[in-house]
């Protein structure tokens, strides 16, 4: 190990919370926790003796208290495949910092072809959204915010392009010690 990668291991650096991945495994259940189904979609594939159907099915979960995840399940019958999504939604769980019952600051996401724009809203506003970007608000326990989905209105992009959105999210505490960090670089 050289001397660079111990001094690395003794002294993380204050930009380290912009290096971690914000995406956690839970190995345990989580108190509180709320599945909604977004979307479901019936595909038929048709054979010599009629047409066999497969469903796909959106799930969103979140605790309402900054965690949020989605996932997508497969199967031939529509409960297999909402169990699925939603062991899915539970491992790809993302952490949003949430201020006063909003979001600290505007934040665009993009995914494929959907671009979904978040504000922060007054208290009392509630939430302003349309189905997908609204079931993952929801989830994650936002509970001011104006949305506006752009371009596509598919509800996959729609979902991902939201917690890309979320996942933009600074506190004020961690964009101090970001600058802090720059100002002692320079």
């Amino acid at each position: 190990m050289g001397m660079l990668e111990k001094d690395i291991q003794e002294n993380p650096s204050p930009l380290s919370f912009l290096a971690e991945k914000q995406e956690l495994c839970l190995k345990e259940p989580v108190e509180g926790w709320e599945e909604k189904t977004v979307f479901t979609n019936r595909c038929a594939k048709v054979v010599k003796g009629g047409r066999r159907f497969r469903f796909s099915v959106l799930v969103v979960a979140g605790n309402k208290a900054g965690l949020v995840g989605y996932g997508i399940g497969k199967a031939k019958e529509v409960t297999d495949a909402v169990r699925k999504a939603s062991e899915n939604a539970k491992k790809h769980v993302y952490k949003i910092p949430l201020w006063n019952n909003t979001i600290p600051h505007v934040a665009l996401g993009v995914f494929d072809g959907a671009r979904v724009v978040l504000k922060p809203a007054c208290h009392g506003t509630g939430v302003i959204a349309g189905g997908a970007v609204r079931a993952v608000l929801e989830a994650a326990g936002v509970k001011d915010i104006l949305s506006k989905s752009l371009k596509s209105n598919n509800n996959i992009n729609a979902v991902c392009a939201t917690i890309r959105a979320l996942m933009q999210m600074r506190t004020k505490q961690q964009i101090c010690a970001l600058r802090a960090a720059k100002a002692d670089v320079a």
